[in-house]
């Protein structure tokens, strides 16, 4: 083999190495199993100058403090995002604070490039979400103090304060941009709205119904 194959080889071997990362999901999740017998198998932002860069770029401060949930639906999330925290760019990672205040909800909504895990600190949230068509399956849970719970990548869920008394939850999740799409936000209060026919021929409703929902406020808690 010649000198130059063997270098156009290495430069290969270097790129393949360079462009290599994490495959995007294939499915709405992979269950991990212990038993390897009978397992399946499922194969931004401009930087700063590192010379001007000071601890603060890593620091974020004020998640200590609860959220306000006098809104419609009674939640507020508090993002710790690039946006909020530039140390976070390019580190796939962000968190967020939620309130809810008494049988307060976040409502369904998804994550286009995140996965979330969600930690009870206090009260008791019902939670749950949806895998993608055609099964729809609904996997809920009630969680209580100190309880985590899974919501995959870029499927609807939702968390719903049951207690009678404000709860607290923190989240982690593996982008420093998740983006929320919050369901009725996005398919009633659009702008501009979508045609009132559209929707009244995929929710299978009289227009009218349409034209009221779109009618409304539709709070975002984000």
């Amino acid at each position: 083999m010649s000198a130059r194959m063997i270098a156009v080889l290495v430069l290969l071997a270097i790129c393949s190495q360079a462009l290599a990362s994490d495959p995007s999901p294939l499915q709405d999740f992979c269950v991990a199993i212990k038993d390897t017998e009978t397992p399946v198998f499922v194969n931004g932002k401009f930087c700063k100058n590192p010379n001007y860069t000071t601890a603060d770029d890593f620091f974020f401060s004020g998640l200590d403090k609860p959220g306000d949930t006098s809104n419609p639906v009674g939640s507020k999330v508090t993002p710790v995002n690039v946006m909020q925290l530039p140390g976070l760019n390019t580190l796939g990672i962000s968190l967020v604070r939620i309130d809810y205040a008494p049988y307060g909800l976040n409502p369904p909504h998804t994550h286009p490039r995140a996965t979330e895990v969600l930690v009870v600190l206090e009260g008791t949230l019902y939670v749950g979400f949806v895998t993608s068509n055609p099964e729809n399956r609904l996997f809920t849970k009630v969680l209580n103090k100190g309880d985590v719970f899974v919501f995959p990548e870029g499927l609807i869920h939702f968390q719903f304060n049951v207690g009678h008394t404000n709860a607290v939850a923190f989240a982690g999740l593996s982008s420093q941009n998740p983006g929320t799409i919050t369901i009725a936000n996005a398919v009633f209060g659009s702008k501009p709205p979508i045609k009132d026919d559209v929707l009244a021929k995929a929710f299978q409703v009289d227009k009218k119904v349409i034209d009221y929902l779109q009618a409304q406020f539709w709070m975002d808690n984000n």
